[in-house]
């Protein structure tokens, strides 16, 4: 049985094999045949073993030993014996291994070869696995091949040349003038290798590319020659003339044709020449289309050319290609901010893709739809957004519901209109909304003092139909509770009017409250709720007494704490409780201090919530320092100030004013600027904040904070931390991974930190993210925190 023969045996007998185990055995057997032949003296066998053990290396079996084969098979004579030895080079060696370096005189001496086949194989294997210094020591060979008079031998020295570009760029001052020379070439092959050289230099030097600007007419001249010219049977793909070299040429134009005038306005004829004559029907000819709109919207282009381009992509949204599909919406999403009304004519074919099959072509047109947003078509589209947000798959639908409130925030033709839209989110897709939507929703409630019925009134028949959607449900109990006796008085012009009882809106809330379906959260909107209705009803006071004193023993701490104070304004307080209870004034979203997860111009000034605590407090030395919210109870004008009294421990004569009452009852509150923030980061659009807060003598909070001032949603946040060994650190969930644009929105995360050898403090924090379909990812050393930190 021949070699050659026994090659295909133990192909065949290790794809017989039936178990994974039994292929094993065959291929230990056979290894060991083969290293105890590498062990004996030449027997002509040699190629054909090491061809059986690249095979084995295939396959993803070990097959190191056979490197020193390679080198031996390399050094020989013989072609076949030599191919065989290259091809096990390009499998077996790369930069790392030693033995790359026995090959660097054996690859000289083939690069002079009289055959030109051994040269191809020396300059293949060059190329494949050459390491920096076999570059540096071969460069003078493979510019010398560049000038040489066999197109086969130049076409592979002109890639080989990349290679050493890429891994030695300096080198590209020694390629530079052949590769100039071999665009005079006529052969496909050398103008593609030299095509591909000269963008690497281009890439890679400034200079070289100024330089190379020089050569846009003789590229022009080479690309309206492979458009106009006939059928050439040798090139042809497709009806398209050598789309492989087209697709470069094009390239290399986008690089030249980038930032400058001149060399813009010499292809602009040739880009419109193409993107006019190029049959689009087949792959090749789509390929080679997408390339001219890549290059019209990278160079300094005519508007007209623009158009076309834009064109061009919307028919690629009717290709029945989802691949094509795909690219053209990835390609639309660049442009649609520099392009708008052009972009805008194709919206409809977008909107037919919310419907694809495959989820890549369906969250592109999400994206695409969301940017086409404006002021003039925002009904129209957001219908289309609200039907696909009703079918949309699980993975999409917070991507969904953040793109539609950003535009019903930017564009929404009336408050009505906006509420109407964020309330259909919240009942279609409520557990996929970001955090902010429910303190947003109920500040634009707030502002629409005109739609308070008749959005009470849509909010109570929500939530007697469904309280599984918390948002809606918190939503729903905070306006019942600040605007019950609208709902109750059954008067609304909106909308037909409905016949609610004082007992139908008791029952409604203490459904929530009693459901195993409610968080803690919610729970506490519809205690307070009830809390407030007993200021706004007359018939029902006892019962909601009951109710809340029920929850004074609560096992929820939040709850209970809530229901204690509560029980206190009724017993001790009862007096105050019309005042501390009425109804809410309109939050100015503009006012300093005031966010709701967006930005308000200016520095962020976040205000922690102070909590209702009762405590036993020794008597305080009468006050009428009250804070804003005092002012419902008195007729101070005068504003907070701090004093040494307040702090002080000395007894003194109890107030007995309305102020004062309230300050015993509160157990006295204490306010406190909020800790100084710091910028750590600022990128791309992206602004994160560090801000520090000192609980103990050993403890911090960090909180980090990530806004976004593009144009796109940011997503994918990420962040990641790292501290000295000494200190214990422990990340808290993020409040989302998606910044709204425009800093209308924030994430952010906690980080508790532990120092007990309370050492110089130093974070390592990894910020990663992903921008217009790109994928960012920095690292930053904070080594200066704010005054509160150690």
């Amino acid at each position: 049985m021949s070699p050659s023969v026994r090659l295909q045996e133990m192909i065949r007998v290790i794809r017989g094999a039936r178990t994974q185990g039994e292929e094993r055995g065959v291929i230990q057997r056979e290894c060991a045949a083969i290293r105890a032949q590498f062990r004996q003296a030449d027997n002509g066998t040699r190629s054909h073993n090491l061809a059986k053990l690249l095979y084995v290396h295939m396959l993803g079996y070990p097959a190191h030993f056979g490197q020193m084969e390679c080198v031996r098979l390399i050094a020989s004579p013989r072609y076949n014996e030599k191919r065989v030895g290259y091809l096990g080079a390009m499998m077996l060696l790369d930069e790392k291994q030693d033995a790359s370096l026995l090959i660097t005189n054996s690859i000289k001496n083939d690069l002079s070869h009289s055959s030109q086949y051994v040269q191809s194989l020396a300059l293949c294997t060059l190329a494949c696995m050459g390491s920096a210094e076999m570059c540096r020591d071969l460069a003078p060979e493979i510019d010398r091949l560049l000038r040489a008079s066999n197109s086969y031998i130049k076409k592979k020295a002109a890639l080989c040349a990349v290679h050493m570009v890429r891994k030695v760029p300096e080198l590209g001052e020694l390629f530079t003038p052949a590769a100039r020379s071999l665009l005079s070439e006529k052969n496909h092959g050398v103008l593609h290798g030299a095509v591909v050289l000269i963008t690497e230099l281009c890439e890679r030097n400034p200079d070289t590319l100024e330089q190379f600007r020089k050569a846009v007419p003789e590229l022009v001249l080479m690309m309206k020659g492979l458009v106009m010219s006939g059928y050439s049977p040798e090139h042809n793909v497709a009806g398209i003339s050598d789309p492989f070299l087209q697709v470069r040429i094009l390239r290399l134009l986008r690089i030249l044709g980038r930032n400058n005038d001149t060399a813009s306005d010499a292809m602009n004829d040739l880009l419109a020449q193409v993107a006019t004559n190029t049959d689009s029907s087949k792959t090749a000819g789509s390929a080679v289309l997408y390339e001219t709109v890549l290059t019209v919207m990278d160079i300094k282009s005519e508007s007209g050319l623009r158009v076309l381009a834009v064109n061009i992509l919307g028919r690629f949204l009717l290709n029945n290609d989802r691949n094509i599909r795909y690219i053209s919406m990835t390609s639309l999403q660049k442009i649609v901010q520099t392009d708008h009304n052009a972009v805008q004519r194709h919206r409809g074919t977008i909107v037919d893709c919310l419907k694809d099959q495959d989820a890549s072509v369906k969250r592109r047109a999400l994206e695409l739809s969301l940017a086409l947003v404006s002021a003039v078509n925002i009904r129209s589209l957001m219908k289309e957004l609200l039907l696909f947000l009703s079918s949309c798959p699980p993975e999409l639908r917070a991507h969904t519901t953040s793109g539609i409130f950003n535009a019903a925030e930017r564009y929404a033709p009336s408050q009505r209109w906006h509420i109407d839209t964020i309330l259909h989110v919240l009942t279609t897709a409520g557990g996929d909304v970001r955090d902010e939507t429910v303190p947003n929703l109920i500040q634009l409630i707030t502002t629409a003092t005109e739609l308070h019925c008749y959005t009470v009134h849509k909010l109570y028949r929500a939530l007697i139909t469904d309280i599984s959607v918390q948002s809606l449900v918190q939503v729903a109990c905070w306006c019942i509770g600040e605007y019950g006796d609208l709902l109750l008085r059954g008067e609304c012009e909106e909308t037909e009017p409905v016949q609610v009882t004082e007992d139908d809106v008791l029952d409604a809330l203490e459904t929530v409250l009693q459901s195993h379906m409610s968080s803690p959260a919610t729970r506490g909107f519809a205690l307070t709720a009830t809390m407030k209705l007993s200021t706004r009803i007359t018939h029902n006071v006892d019962r909601i007494r009951s109710i809340v004193s029920i929850y004074g023993s609560c096992i929820d701490v939040e709850l209970q704490q809530r229901a204690v104070e509560y029980n206190a304004l009724f017993k001790k307080y009862d007096h105050m409780r019309a005042a501390v209870l009425e109804r809410m004034p309109v939050i100015d979203k503009s006012s300093p201090g005031h966010t709701n997860g967006e930005s308000a111009g200016g520095t962020i000034k976040e205000l922690e919530p102070a909590k209702l605590t009762q405590e036993i407090v020794l008597p305080q030395e009468p006050s009428n320092q009250v804070c804003d919210l005092l002012d419902l109870l008195g007729d101070s004008g005068e504003p907070f100030q701090p004093s040494p009294s307040l702090s002080s421990t000395a007894p003194g004569p109890a107030s007995s004013t309305a102020g004062g009452d309230l300050l015993d009852l509160l157990g006295g509150l204490d306010v406190t600027p909020a800790p100084p923030s710091v910028t750590v980061y600022e990128k791309n659009g992206v602004t994160l904040k560090l801000q520090t807060d000192r609980q103990t003598d050993t403890g911090m909070t960090v909180t980090l904070t990530a806004t976004n001032s593009t144009d796109g949603d940011i997503t994918g946040l990420t962040l990641q931390a790292a501290v000295p060994k000494s200190v214990q650190l422990q990340m808290k969930a993020p409040s989302g991974d998606v910044i709204p644009a425009h800093g209308l929105g924030q994430v952010t995360q906690t980080v508790l930190l532990n120092n007990p050898n309370k050492v110089s403090l130093k974070i390592r924090v990894r910020v990663c993210y992903t921008s217009q379909s790109s994928v960012c990812q920095d690292t930053v050393q904070i080594d200066s925190f704010p005054s509160t930190a150690w």
